[in-house]
């Protein structure tokens, strides 16, 4: 597996937000919350969700819900540099 290239504004939190959407066709922040793995509160992984969709690693599916992308996949197998992507905006 190649090396990953996060972008300036990613954190830790993202990669594994990132991982665990490759893992499960989707999932809702309430249940990444309630990983231990995860050690975020629900509005912090909220947050960082709306900013990796922002950058289109994952895709909103449903309230609160989402999908990995295939740029999330390229990126999680260090085909792509994050930080050469657009960088998200609020």
């Amino acid at each position: 597996m190649k090396q990953r290239h996060s972008a300036s504004w990613m954190e830790q939190l993202d990669d594994r937000i990132l991982e665990h959407l490759d893992e499960e066709p989707w999932s809702s922040v309430s249940v990444m919350a309630s990983r231990s793995c995860f050690r975020a509160s629900k509005a912090r992984i909220r947050e960082r969700c709306q900013m990796l969709a922002r950058a289109g690693l994952i895709a909103p599916v449903h309230h609160d819900m989402y999908e990995i992308t295939t740029w999330g996949i390229r990126y999680l197998e260090g085909e792509i540099d994050a930080d050469h992507q657009p960088r998200p905006v609020a």
